[in-house]
């Protein structure tokens, strides 16, 4: 059993239930985070799922310098702010540089390392020193074995408040990721809980022009399976209409459909875990 984690008024391992980490992938207006906040608020409570809320400010890493990033770190912290007040969320959104960390733990209650900065060890450590639990993404060029050494940096900091790891798949060749599920029992031995990103792992990495396509019709599977395996938590970002998403619709579960993925994986979680 994985050690407890608590992240705002929520929480994520221990003996469960299942953990709901979900939002739109990036923050395109104040109306949209509350279509999506409403939505999971209603979907959670009635499958009885705990519930972090995660949207990006900036998506510092685009394919492309002309693709839509956010509405920055002041913006987008202020609009997750009013958001986390006006419906009592627990909130979860990347930081890139290490000034952004204090600041951005004043209002998020789980930070988020992106995938391609998981080795970034000041950046870790500004995380593990802010006082607030840190999410960590597998990179794709990185051995899930190599997440232990992430915890290592971490852990023995005087403020460390816990750690989540995340699979989201591994670079297979060009334009594609592959998930080995083995990853998700290797992570796990460091103790922390184990989160399956089956969105991003379904992404085709810069594979549509400057930009990163997707095959959606897998998230399913992926969720699915890693639920099998045992995890935590699952990882899903999702909006009204990704194919008018702002970044990676390709990879976008419709917020219509959550509620139907969600209740098949948590009859297989509950199988499994006799909850």
């Amino acid at each position: 059993m994985a050690k407890l984690v608590q992240i705002g008024q929520t929480a994520i391992g221990g003996s469960g239930p299942l953990t709901l980490i979900a939002g739109p992938c990036v923050i395109e207006s104040y109306e949209l985070l509350k279509i999506v906040a409403e939505k999971l608020l209603e979907v959670t409570e009635k499958l009885g799922l705990r519930l972090v809320f995660k949207s990006s400010f900036d998506k510092a890493n685009r394919s492309s310098g002309d693709s839509f990033r956010g509405p920055g770190f002041e913006t987008g912290l202020g609009l997750l702010a009013d958001l986390k007040k006006e419906y009592n969320l627990s909130i979860v959104s990347d930081v890139h540089e290490t000034w952004q960390v204090k600041i951005a733990a004043k209002v998020l209650d789980l930070i988020q390392i992106p995938a391609f900065l998981a080795r970034q060890t000041d950046l870790l450590i500004a995380a593990a020193d802010s006082g607030r639990p840190t999410q960590v993404k597998k990179g794709q060029f990185m051995a899930p074995e190599d997440m232990l050494l992430v915890a290592e940096k971490m852990a023995n900091r005087q403020n460390f408040a816990g750690l989540t790891l995340v699979e989201r798949g591994s670079c297979f060749g060009y334009h594609n990721l592959v998930v080995d599920m083995r990853s998700l029992v290797v992570m796990a031995r460091c103790g922390w809980p184990v989160v399956m990103d089956a969105t991003h792992a379904a992404q085709l990495p810069t594979a549509a022009g400057g930009c990163s396509g997707g095959q959606r019709e897998f998230i399913p599977a992926l969720a699915k399976a890693a639920v099998a395996v045992g995890v935590d938590g699952l990882f899903l970002e999702t909006h009204p209409d990704p194919a008018k998403a702002k970044c990676d619709g390709p990879n976008q579960w419709p917020l219509d459909q959550l509620e139907s993925l969600l209740t098949e994986a948590l009859a297989i979680w509950r199988l499994r875990s006799n909850f």
